[in-house]
């Protein structure tokens, strides 16, 4: 079995917080993976080594292959990601940034402009004309995001949280890319709190909890017959029930 990513004790602690503790992450090529953890759980910062943002404090990953921390530039060249905090260059129109993106990913100039055309086109960002990035909506900034990561076809693709602040047209012709993208080959690690969105795409899942990797297999499996939403309440657990209610609904909730 060849893994797309494959990390050995990755961990990343600030101070005293162990954001990330010890993780063995195993991404076959060609699946859709979902990572999946409650708010704090560690999943944009594991993005985030992956990614190359921040260095981990202990362990290995290989990403494509290559060693995470000996092959960073090569690495980078076959990956896209849409991030959780969004850094796009707001001065620019959506054509000029896509366009410029093109480039630093070493495109022809012909073709960087055909893509980001057919980008534009495909994200409903067509009609945006010399308008500029700062003056976006936050979904129509996602869109861009988007398909930046999308302009020199990675063979790996990191989405954090990409259906954030989308509308539900949107949601579909992205759901669409995604899925074209996997048969054509490409890896997609994606992490989204809706759990709706991640079983109708994903094969895969893991599942991280307080740093630490709780669950990760085929998502069939994992699942045995039940629903997303009953393996990650078993995995992180359920939530104490609060001693005292709100007073004005009347009792426990």
């Amino acid at each position: 079995m060849e893994f797309c990513i494959e990390t050995s004790g990755l961990s990343k602690v600030y101070e005293a917080v162990r954001a990330v503790d010890g993780i063995d992450l195993r991404v076959e090529r060609g699946s859709f993976y979902g990572f999946l953890g409650p708010n704090g759980a560690g999943k944009s910062t594991t993005i985030k080594i992956l990614t190359g943002i921040t260095a981990p404090t202990s362990g290995r990953a290989r990403i494509l292959g290559l060693d995470l921390t000996r092959n960073p530039l090569q690495i980078k060249r076959r990956i896209g990601v849409v991030p959780e905090e969004l850094c796009l260059f707001e001065n620019l129109t959506a054509r000029e940034y896509l366009t410029f993106v093109g480039r630093m990913y070493r495109l022809p100039r012909h073709v960087a402009w055909r893509r980001s055309e057919e980008l534009l086109d495909l994200l409903d960002l067509s009609n945006t004309g010399k308008t500029l990035t700062l003056e976006f909506s936050h979904g129509m900034k996602k869109k861009l995001s988007l398909a930046a990561s999308l302009i020199h076809d990675p063979e790996l693709l990191f989405l954090d949280e990409p259906f954030e602040g989308i509308d539900a047209l949107a949601s579909r012709t992205i759901r669409a890319v995604l899925e074209r993208l996997v048969e054509r080959g490409a890896t997609i690690f994606l992490t989204s709190h809706i759990l709706e969105i991640v079983e109708r795409l994903c094969s895969h899942v893991g599942i991280i909890h307080k740093g630490r990797l709780v669950k990760q297999g085929r998502l069939n499996e994992l699942a045995s017959g039940g629903s997303l939403e009953d393996l990650f309440v078993s995995a992180v657990g359920q939530p104490q029930e609060a001693a005292v209610g709100l007073s004005w609904l009347g009792g426990r909730i």
